[in-house]
C-alpha cells in the first residue's frame, strides 16, 4: 500500500505562531486555500483511490480540492487530529509542547497537563491508519498535521529512527510518501526529498 501523507495548508494560527491543536481549529487562510489547490497538479499522477483527513477544519479544507479532482469525497477521521496540547492549546510558547514530544522515544507517558501521551496519540492515530488499510485501497492520501506526522512517521517506518523528523522541514501542504502493508512501513520521500538526502539534512523547522 502507498500512503500519501500531507500537512494541511496555512492558517492564521500558523501565521501568528499559535499552538492550535484543538477541535475544530482555525480555517485556512487565502494562502492556505491556494496551497490546497496546488495539490491537484502536484498529485495528478498518483492513482488515488481514497482521500482522508482529520476532522479539524484546516485538514478537511486542504483535502477537498484533491478529492474532487479524483472524483472522490473526503473521509474525515478524528484519529488523524493533531497531538493535543492540553492547557497549552493556543499558546504562543511552543517550547513545552515540543520538549514533551522530543522525550516520547524514552518517556512515552510524558505529556502536558490535559494533553496527550504517546500511547494516547499513537493508539488513535494507528486506529485511523488501520481503518484506511482495511478499506483495501492500494493508494490513499490523508491530510493531517505537522507534529502528528513528524512524530508518527519515524516511529513506524523501518528505515527511520524515532525522533528523526525533528530535524526535517514539513511546511504547509508538504507531502510525505510511505509504503507498506499496515504491519510495517518504509519512508519513500519527505517533502520531495528521498530518504538518503534526509539523513544528510540537519535543518530544523
Amino acid at each position: 500500500m502507498r500512503l500519501i501523507l500531507i500537512r494541511h495548508g496555512q492558517t492564521q494560527s500558523n501565521v501568528d505562531h499559535l499552538l492550535d491543536t484543538g477541535h475544530p481549529g482555525a480555517p485556512l487562510t487565502d494562502t492556505g486555500l491556494e496551497q490546497a489547490a496546488t495539490l491537484v497538479d502536484r498529485l495528478a499522477d498518483e492513482p488515488l483511490e481514497a482521500v482522508y483527513s482529520s476532522d479539524l477544519t484546516r485538514a478537511r479544507q486542504t483535502a477537498e480540492p484533491l478529492a474532487a479532482s479524483k472524483g472522490l469525497t473526503v473521509i474525515q477521521h478524528p484519529g488523524l487530529r493533531e497531538i493535543f496540547a492540553g492547557v497549552d492549546d493556543m499558546s504562543e510558547d511552543w517550547v513545552p509542547y515540543v520538549s514533551v514530544l522530543d522525550t516520547w522515544h524514552t518517556d512515552p507517558e510524558n505529556k502536558l497537563p490535559d494533553g496527550e501521551s504517546w500511547p494516547e496519540f499513537q493508539g488513535r492515530f494507528e486506529a485511523a491508519i488501520a481503518d484506511i488499510v482495511a478499506s483495501g485501497v492500494a493508494v490513499a492520501a490523508l491530510v493531517s498535521h505537522g507534529a502528528a506526522l513528524r512524530v508518527w512517521i519515524p516511529f513506524v517506518c523501518a528505515n527511520t529512527t524515532a525522533g528523526d523528523a525533528r530535524h526535517w522541514r514539513l511546511d504547509n501542504t508538504d507531502v510525505v510518501v510511505i509504503e507498506g502493508d499496515g504491519h510495517g512501513w518504509n519512508l519513500v520521500s519527505w517533502a520531495d526529498e528521498d530518504i538518503s538526502s534526509l539523513h544528510e539534512s540537519v535543518e530544523v523547522g
